[in-house]
């Protein structure tokens, strides 16, 4: 009888004993998620979900008009520097360049390919539907991959096959859902781990939707401070599609014009904040509800620009944006032409969004 007593209380104490780990383990794992979630709330995400599953960094470098010779470098101070996010395209005509960088990176072992978040784009000389293969083919070989993270329509526009530049003679219609047809096979093939586009006004977006038997990850457009796109961010927000900001900070000495570093809000806040007006302009992006991709190859901006997870800016600075007048800077007027181009104005190309 006793040793069944002793037996029944053994029995009974491991079984509180389990049970208190248990909960002591699931307790921790709630404070461990409350924090994390505090610590998001007050500063933002480093990462943002995709409707794929997938997460995609806040901050990625940008390589739009990063020169060969230089871009190399860069990609390899900002993957050590904590970059895990690299954005390119066919048409920077540099990925051969980021691929060596890649490649260098990977056999030192500096970070493996599985951390990083690789994003590229198809150019418009490629959206017939029978190019988009050997597009992306071409670039995951300059590359040096073998799949894309993230593989994004570069505008909602076209050209002849092979062609260079966008000149009337060689603008042709765009049938964009065959094309999109053709990207789903990418992503079908695992080739491409997401699809989305880029350059894609809230009605095209919209239209896309519609039709999309896969929904695009990601729309890849103008987005900062000066140029704030609220009704992109609705339907984004709406319909799972995560919103990414090209030229957070513009591109001085490109087609863009307006110099959103010298907006007078914009350095106030930043004189408040003891931060640079890079930062705070990209912080604002954050806070949004978007991912980033400000270009540099400059080491030392490179880090400044990734320095933006522990502070925020406080709601009554935040709500000073909303004053700052509105402009898009990057037009593309390339795309269109009165008789060849499907968009005879601006008006067109964005769907009154200018």
């Amino acid at each position: 009888m006793i040793h069944l007593l002793c037996r029944t209380f053994c029995f009974i104490s491991h079984l509180y004993l389990s049970s208190t780990i248990l909960l002591c383990n699931i307790y921790s794992k709630i404070i461990s998620r409350r924090e994390k979630m505090e610590k998001e709330n007050i500063h933002g995400p480093q990462h943002f979900d995709l409707n794929t599953g997938a997460n995609i960094p806040s901050v990625g470098l940008g390589t739009w008009k990063a020169s060969p010779g230089v871009v190399g470098d860069a990609v390899v101070a900002a993957v050590k520097a904590g970059y895990r996010h690299i954005d390119c395209a066919r048409v920077y005509d540099n990925e051969k360049e980021i691929g060596e960088a890649l490649k260098t990176l990977f056999s030192a072992g500096v970070v493996q390919r599985g951390e990083m978040f690789i994003t590229s784009k198809l150019w418009i000389s490629d959206c017939a539907p029978e190019d988009v293969s050997k597009a992306l083919a071409r670039t995951l070989e300059d590359l040096q991959l073998d799949y894309i993270d993230l593989y994004l329509i570069h505008w909602p526009f076209r050209t002849k096959s092979g062609s260079r530049g966008w000149d009337p003679e060689v603008m042709v219609p765009l049938c964009l859902s065959e094309t999109w047809n053709a990207m789903e096979g990418l992503f079908a093939s695992g080739q491409a781990r997401a699809i989305g586009v880029s350059n894609f006004s809230t009605k095209k977006l919209q239209d896309l939707l519609g039709y999309a038997k896969i929904p695009p990850a990601v729309n890849q457009v103008e987005c900062h401070p000066v140029w704030q796109q609220p009704a992109l961010h609705n339907l984004c927000n709406s319909t799972g599609v995560h919103l990414t900001a090209y030229s957070p900070l513009g591109s001085p000495g490109s087609w863009v014009k307006g110099e959103i570093l010298k907006e007078p809000i914009l350095i106030e806040i930043a004189e408040k904040l003891n931060k640079s007006p890079a930062q705070v302009a990209l912080r604002w992006g954050i806070q949004s509800g978007h991912s980033v991709l400000p270009k540099s190859v400059n080491e030392s901006r490179i880090k400044e620009n990734l320095s933006l997870f522990d502070w925020c800016i406080p709601p009554e600075l935040f709500s000073k944006f909303s004053q700052i007048h509105q402009q898009r800077l990057l037009r593309g007027d390339f795309a269109v032409h009165e008789s060849c181009s499907p968009y005879k104005s601006l008006e067109d190309l964005w769907d009154g969004e200018i």
